[in-house]
């Protein structure tokens, strides 16, 4: 246990009464009165205040932290994850963002609740709900294991504090709140990788000789990207596996609801989908200064006994230990700081999407329909209340909860992206079309295996792949996990894209296909929904 540091948990106690502070200002500037204006900010909120807000949201702790921690696998592991959650956004922008806003949907499930029917839509909306939980839980995770390398502070503490404090200004303004804090939040991650870089370079000789460092000791493993062929580090198994998580990240970072939630925000579809594109090029930026303090991590020799066992322990401490151990006591607690920027902006995020999903589509669509404005705010409210107390239970209960999430992460995309695209593009979408996609792709990734659940594999993708293509079938099994290396959630993904609309094509005469409610319509908060606030 270090000694606790008095000076940088006192920075950080300023820093979260400075979030309290801005989200209490927001909810007293912005009008409350509706839901609109609790989960979507009214749809008036501002070109850069929008673009700050998806930006920081996918800047999270994970994206700092195992960026410098993928680069003790590889190179191409460091940037995978920063750049497509990048890509993800500029993807979503391009194709997504202008159609969700013109339709002024609320959440991610409206579109499949109109296309599909709102009880199948429930069911689809588990993985997205399940996912933001594990996510919220995690960043806690993230945030009270930093907290104990850098100020030496009680992990169960961290968790609660961080978790109350972020909480509490999510519950006072909503959306409002979130954006404006978001914008603090943000600024602080820019400052404090910008400033821990220098120290960090040099502690190892500077970038030249960092670099050198990491080609001779990494080889192949240096390597920006995967080569066509096998070469040393690079076995078969790990080339198309890095493809398949890169498919994973970049589509699968798309059926989210608090990425929709931000493009509903916008004041117009045009600035909806420009802001997104924006955000994810930012994203991309910013995956460097981490991307070199990873480099800085490999090539730093100065650890001690406590920080090596430490680093073997868990990687994705680099980032941390490296500030502690490397940069001035001042330049770290400036480096933390980048990181609960990173962490606070995408937990209030995520607990208000989740919050969203659970108050505006279970309760509102399906359970009481006919709720008045009033007691739909105070829904909100404690949706998002309750969803922070979870996330910080299975945050101090759950060992696993970073593998819950990358599952769930991966369920979202095998399982959601297919139903959004043809929800949202395809007229000729129905249920049955829906359903029969949702089911197969759920069996062909489960039949995978999955270690989380000591489920073994089922289907016997190796033995498949080797009659099509021979080789050492003993590469794509991981024996110590249980689990095949076969690229389940591509193969996945692609049977719900192929399924649903043939599918639907061939059931059109006993189950029509719903249209999507046109944007005239004003479907979303009309006296009518009684959620307006006269």
């Amino acid at each position: 246990m270090h000694p606790v540091n008095w000076g940088g948990t006192a920075v950080v106690v300023g820093l979260y009464a400075v979030f309290l502070l801005v989200g209490w200002m927001a909810s007293r500037r912005h009008k409350l009165g509706t839901a609109a204006e609790l989960l979507v900010a009214g749809r008036a909120m501002p070109f850069w205040i929008a673009t700050l807000t998806m930006a920081a949201t996918w800047i999270d702790g994970g994206y700092l932290l195992g960026t410098a921690e993928g680069v003790f696998s590889s190179l191409a592991s460091g940037w995978q994850g920063g750049v497509c959650f990048g890509l993800s956004l500029v993807v979503g922008g391009f194709c997504f963002a202008r159609q969700m806003r013109r339709l002024r949907f609320v959440t991610l499930v409206d579109p499949l609740a109109a296309r599909f029917g709102k009880h199948w839509a429930a069911v689809l909306s588990v993985p997205a709900m399940l996912g933001e939980v594990f996510w919220s839980a995690e960043l806690l995770m993230a945030i009270g294991a930093t907290f104990g390398v850098l100020l030496g502070t009680d992990l169960t503490a961290a968790i609660l504090v961080s978790a109350a404090v972020v909480t509490l200004y999510t519950v006072l303004g909503g959306m409002w709140s979130v954006a404006y804090t978001d914008t603090v939040q943000f600024a602080l991650i820019p400052i404090g990788l910008f400033l821990a870089l220098p120290f960090a370079l040099g502690a190892v000789g500077g970038l030249d000789a960092c670099w050198d460092h990491y080609v001779q000791n990494k080889r192949e493993a240096a390597f920006l990207v995967p080569p066509l062929t096998v070469q040393g580090y690079w076995t078969a198994p790990r080339i198309v596996g890095w493809w398949d998580l890169t498919f994973m990240l970049v589509l699968g970072g798309i059926p989210w609801n608090c990425y929709f939630q931000r493009i509903q925000a916008c004041q117009t579809p045009a600035k909806a989908q420009w802001h997104s594109i924006v955000a994810g090029l930012i994203t991309i930026g910013l995956t460097i200064p981490p991307l070199v303090l990873g480099l800085a991590a490999f090539a730093f020799d100065h650890w001690t006994s406590e920080a090596s066992a430490e680093l073997r322990r868990a990687p994705t401490m680099a980032l941390p230990l490296l500030l502690q151990h490397a940069t001035p006591a001042v330049i770290a607690v400036v480096g933390l700081a980048a990181i609960v920027g990173a962490v606070t902006s995408s937990f209030s995020a995520s607990i208000l999407s989740a919050g969203s999903m659970i108050s505006w589509n279970i309760f509102r669509g399906l359970l009481t329909p006919n709720i008045g404005a009033a007691n739909m705010r105070r829904m909100i409210r404690v949706s998002i209340l309750v969803l922070g107390a979870v996330a910080a239970i299975l945050a101090l209960r759950v060992q696993s909860v970073q593998r819950l999430w990358f599952f769930t992460g991966d369920l979202v995309f095998v399982l959601l992206f297919p139903q959004l695209l043809y929800a949202l593009f395809d007229p000729r979408a129905n249920r049955t079309g829906s359903m029969v996609a949702f089911f197969v792709s759920l069996i062909l990734r489960l039949g995978g295996g999955e270690p989380i659940f000591a489920l073994p594999p089922t289907i016997p993708y190796v033995e498949i792949f080797a009659r099509v293509l021979p080789g050492a079938t003993e590469l794509w099994f991981d024996a110590a996990e249980h689990a095949t290396l076969f690229p389940v959630r591509t193969l996945a993904a692609l049977a719900g894209l192929v399924l649903l609309p043939v599918v639907s094509r061939l059931t059109a005469s006993w189950d029509p296909p719903r249209p999507l409610p046109r944007p005239e319509d004003e479907h979303d908060f009309s006296d009518a929904d009684g959620l307006s606030s006269t």
